[in-house]
């Protein structure tokens, strides 16, 4: 272990009213949600860094793969991890790792998992430890996607690995000693978005219907403005300007921000979608797209589960090393997953 993590451990294990005394001296309250103290040091230690949007996105790239690795857990134990190459949509090779839990019961579907990242940032070491975590609590096979980032491949390059990976998935899960021809999707924020969209779009399609959508924080609908992206507009660990950042690296100037392709949220019709699992963080702009679409799911008679973590800001499934609020919830999310499963295994019996 490098000494930059010893210390954030030892500083993160601190009692939370010193870490909060050390870290600005007042808890920060928004909305009426407190964040984790463990998050609050962290905002703090990077109060100073200079915003994503004033860098080149290559030195992003770079920068953020080097601070996530201090923030997230080691991967569990009881997963084997190993390297898979998908054929991509453009006769590109799209990298992913397998994820297979030595506790994995057959019935349970192949997860397809993007990470998190703007479409911009991120890759497999960003969600290696949450989704080590994810096939051990779910008991199925997880398969990790390394999509195409912008600005270096703009929009649609990374959406359409995503949905090549999916489908690949689909046709190749009985390999992965999950059941045949069938997958579910998840990720989080961008990865989410990236879920939500593919669960879209097989139902326009008539494509095979994912077992499961994960949305974790998910960036629903870039075009619209909600409460909660004027209320967290500068808070940890995703602002209006990164979004904004963001979006100007993976769209071409000009694109439409309604295409349901970067905004599922403006599908009106929401019938017939897969089961859901909707997660969102108290201390993120996206908490209330995440929360209004998971109502709107409901109230499209879609199986849903849905959950705020109040305490919790933005990309939590990454900082499993130092918060212990984000390890807990994503062992309860991976739980949430595994129910959703067994239950729809009991009803097919």
């Amino acid at each position: 272990m490098s000494l930059q993590r010893i210390l954030a451990k030892t500083f993160a294990s601190l009692p939370g009213s010193l870490i909060v005394k050390l870290s600005g001296g007042e808890p920060v309250t928004v909305e009426g949600r407190t964040l984790e103290p463990q998050l609050q040091m962290m905002a703090w230690n990077g109060r100073a860094a200079p915003a994503l949007s004033s860098l080149p996105a290559e030195t992003v790239q770079a920068a953020v793969k080097v601070q996530l690795a201090l923030l997230a857990d080691v991967a569990s134990e009881g997963a084997g991890v190993s390297d898979v190459a998908i054929p991509g949509p453009d006769g590109n090779s799209i990298p992913a790792r397998l994820y297979r839990p030595a506790s994995q019961d057959p019935r349970h579907p192949l997860i397809v998992y993007f990470h998190m990242g703007g479409g911009v940032i991120g890759d497999l070491d960003t969600c290696h430890a949450w989704c080590a975590m994810l096939a051990l609590g779910a008991q199925a096979p997880v398969l990790s996607v390394d999509y195409r980032l912008a600005p270096q491949h703009v929009f649609p390059a990374g959406l359409n690995d995503c949905i090549a990976a999916y489908k690949w998935g689909v046709a190749n899960a009985q390999r992965f000693g999950a059941p045949a021809n069938k997958a579910a999707v998840g990720g989080d924020s961008m990865g989410g978005n990236f879920s939500a969209i593919i669960s879209q779009l097989m139902k326009r399609e008539g494509g095979p219907r994912p077992a499961l959508q994960l949305l974790i924080y998910p960036a629903i609908d870039i075009s619209k403005d909600y409460r909660s992206k004027k209320a967290f507009a500068k808070t940890f660990s995703l602002s209006q300007d990164t979004m904004d950042w963001f979006m100007a690296q993976y769209l071409p100037p000009g694109f439409d921000l309604t295409d349901l392709r970067v905004s599922p949220g403006q599908e009106r019709d929401l019938s017939g979608l897969p089961p859901a699992v909707v997660i969102t963080a108290g201390h993120d702009p996206l908490s209330d797209e995440g929360d209004e679409y998971a109502a709107r799911l409901n109230a499209a008679g879609v199986p849903v589960v849905h959950k705020r973590y109040d305490s919790l800001a933005h990309a939590f499934t990454a900082f499993t090393f130092i918060s212990p609020g984000s390890r807990a919830a994503c062992r309860e999310i991976a739980e949430m997953v595994h129910d959703v499963f067994a239950k729809a295994a009991r009803v097919s019996a």
